[in-house]
């Protein structure tokens, strides 16, 4: 799946991934940043709370949102795939400014928005200039490539990562989130030994990656984010490994980014926060 096409003369919308348990009362930096981006107060902001299963989440959001600036804000609870060919609930989602995914279960999101209409209008959406955040598993669904299922640990294994389709808004990386607090480098080195043509984006909490249209990423946060760059590899034995053996990687890059720092992923260039201020 390649991301909707941008139409001419446009830019596409900003992509944030962030890591979960953001700040969202004394320090909202993350969220404050992101409704800047989609035109502070004066945005018309979408909640899509469907990867959680606790009921008032959207609604928990909304609050949050207004906590920060966002006067008109509304939450779309798809809980069925009938939900998202909803006349009514589209209309809404077509004039948001901005819209953001709660956490949960990614695999909620993927099987209730895959292939609907309302999937289709969040790509076009985002293709038209609309940027779009997802915490936790609404990051993790952000891409083409989602990790659905995986085990801890920092070792990657043949069976230990289950991947599955997501929206699609680009293509370019694949989102692992609790990153630190949850032992997940095995994983998603694992996931990159499927597809080397990705780039491994490890986000601790209260952390995100900022994309801009044109593949700049930027860290914002407390803590820190891991680029697992596979683009060098020599050599992988994921093609023959056993289930719950080891993969050989060899040649893989790995860059530990914390707030201000940068990565392009066009040029795969890192910089640290020091050298990107005086750019």
């Amino acid at each position: 799946m390649s991301p909707a096409q941008v139409p001419d003369g446009s830019d596409r919308g900003a992509i944030i991934l962030i890591g979960g348990a953001e700040e969202k009362v004394h320090d909202a930096e993350i969220l404050r940043r992101f409704v800047k981006l989609c035109g502070s107060d004066r945005a018309r902001m979408v909640i899509v709370p469907t990867a959680s299963e606790t009921r008032d989440k959207g609604q928990r959001y909304e609050s949050v949102f207004k906590s920060v600036g966002v006067r008109s804000v509304r939450s779309l609870p798809f809980e069925t795939r009938s939900d998202c060919e909803r006349d009514d609930w589209l209309g809404i989602l077509r004039e948001a400014d901005g819209v953001f995914l709660t956490g949960g279960n990614q695999l909620r999101l993927s099987t209730t928005l895959g292939g609907t209409s309302a999937a289709k209008m969040l790509r076009r959406l985002n293709a038209d200039g609309v940027p779009m955040a997802g915490t936790s598993a609404g990051a993790a669904f952000l891409p083409e490539h989602m990790i659905a299922l995986g085990e801890e640990g920092s070792t990657p294994r043949g069976d230990m990562v289950t991947l599955a389709p997501g929206l699609g808004l680009t293509n370019r990386v694949i989102v692992d989130q609790h990153f630190r607090q949850r032992d997940r480098l095995g994983r998603l080195l694992t996931a990159l030994a499927y597809n080397p043509f990705a780039i491994g984006v490890g986000l601790d909490e209260d952390t995100a990656a900022f994309i801009s249209p044109d593949n700049q990423l930027e860290v914002v946060g407390s803590g820190a984010l891991t680029i697992v760059d596979p683009s060098a590899v020599e050599h992988s034995s994921m093609d023959s490994a056993r289930k719950s053996y080891p993969v050989c990687l060899i040649g893989v890059r790995l860059h530990i980014l914390v707030d201000g720092a940068t990565f392009n992923l066009e040029t795969r260039e890192a910089v640290s926060a020091t050298a990107a201020s005086r750019r």
